[in-house]
């Protein structure tokens, strides 16, 4: 009997560690965190004083993506702070995005599930990195402006200031919406463009995949530079003080 188009929402559950269970998604993940690291430590150890080409691509293009933040941030020193953070979050997306489209990845199994998924499409990873932001931009927002002056970005005397009261209510709202924006949004573009190629593998298996493969390779580069950005954006609004904000 012909297989049909198998499409999966949630990760496949390869096995279990001490009770954890391990789920190709989370698989992918170590893969790419060992990737990354490996890289890191690949180009370190073959940086000269005297740049090759390839060298100078890579400085040309990390300056210019950490001039843009230090121009966002309006500091130098913040942008020195979380740079680091920023291009983590762009780059183990990336990467993680463009698993799944490397030859032959699909066809490697684990007790008849696939070994190897894209993370962003197991809604905990979008979910975890949201609430990585998300922490992060509240605490760089106390710290920045003070509780006292950052809270009242949210919370006013409705009697005093009525109007502010429900814009500051909006804005709360608002910051919570965050994590599920920021969450929802790279989980479905990445899950919908995983199960667009699955169907377009199925009903046109020679010719059909390929243009969509690279349009999904732009979409995977465009989502983790989306999550990134925005997570530069909402650090960008919680240290601008009320008045400016």
């Amino acid at each position: 009997m012909e297989e049909g188009i198998h499409v999966a929402i949630s990760a496949e559950k390869l096995g279990e560690f001490f009770g954890i269970p391990i789920t190709n998604t989370l698989v992918t993940s170590w893969v790419v965190i060992a990737l990354l690291v490996i890289v890191a430590f690949v180009v370190s150890k073959r940086l000269r004083m005297v740049p090759s080409k390839f060298q100078t691509l890579l400085e040309e293009m990390f300056s210019y993506v950490y001039s843009y933040v230090a121009e966002t941030l309006e500091s130098r020193d913040m942008a020195r702070r979380f740079f680091p953070l920023l291009m983590t979050i762009f780059l183990f997306l990336f990467v993680g995005n463009m698993i799944h489209f490397v030859p032959g990845i699909g066809s490697i199994e684990y007790h008849g599930e696939p070994l190897l998924r894209a993370p962003a499409t197991d809604l905990v990873l979008p979910l975890a990195l949201a609430l990585i932001s998300f922490f992060v931009v509240e605490v760089v927002g106390i710290v920045g402006l003070g509780l006292v002056k950052y809270g009242g970005k949210f919370i006013v005397n409705p009697l005093r200031d009525p109007m502010g009261f429900a814009v500051g209510l909006v804005e709360l709202i608002s910051e919570l919406v965050r994590v599920v924006s920021l969450s929802f949004r790279l989980f479905g573009n990445i899950l919908a463009g995983e199960v667009i190629i699955a169907v377009a593998i199925f009903f046109a298996p020679y010719l059909g995949p390929l243009p969509l493969m690279l349009f999904e390779i732009f979409i995977g580069f465009l989502q983790a530079a989306i999550f990134a950005l925005l997570t530069l954006f909402y650090i960008k609004l919680a240290v601008t003080p009320v008045a400016e904000h």
